[in-house]
């Protein structure tokens, strides 16, 4: 059982997954997206005596911070005990990319975490000064663009989507956008120096 439960799925299952907890949510008139998970959580701590932004009944989006829990642990279960023992497959184009960008990609779990590069996800690189700016400032723009969108890209694109929301389906195409301008330009930009 556990080899089956390690080795890769077809992305069909994830779609099937992803419309079953859709379809739950809107069912029970709930709205899916992280980002509202961490307001949730700002106004349980009491941050609605501060800022007028949380203050909200956290107690009918209590379901958020479950979500957010199960994630988690879902996580912590799936690096800790259901790791593959090989690296994600990538095509070979991509890493002949990332070899241009000074990335090597892990051959196996002892050289690697496999899902992420550790020239820029490990502990070296996260100490380094431009380690923690890059940190420091993706983090500022993704929690200030989640705020300023009205919600994360999750929210938008597979709840907002879902419901036929406009600016869901815009916010979505500007994600896209500025992915790919990241992938394409930013990243190398910051990576030469």
């Amino acid at each position: 059982m556990l080899a089956l439960l390690q080795e890769p799925w077809h992305w069909s299952f994830s779609g099937l997954m992803i419309t079953l907890v859709m379809f739950l949510l809107l069912y029970h008139g709930k709205n899916f997206g992280v980002s509202g998970t961490m307001r949730t959580l700002c106004a349980a701590g009491g941050a609605g005596k501060q800022a007028a932004f949380f203050d909200i009944d956290w107690k009918a989006q209590g379901w958020n911070l479950w979500f957010a829990f199960g994630m988690v642990i879902g996580g912590f279960i799936a690096a800790n005990f259901l790791q593959s023992p090989t690296p994600v497959q990538i095509t070979p184009a991509t890493i002949e990319h990332l070899n241009t960008l000074g990335i090597e990609m892990p051959r196996s779990i002892q050289e690697g975490t496999g899902y992420v590069p550790s020239e820029l996800f490990g502990i070296d690189a996260l100490l380094s000064i431009k380690g923690f700016l890059i940190l420091v400032v993706g983090g500022f723009l993704v929690g200030f663009g989640a705020r300023y969108a009205g919600g994360c890209t999750s929210g938008h694109a597979i709840s907002g989507l879902s419901n036929l929301q406009l600016p869901s389906l815009i916010s979505v195409i500007g994600f896209f956008i500025g992915g790919l301008m990241m992938t394409h330009w930013i990243l190398p930009f910051i990576l030469k120096f």
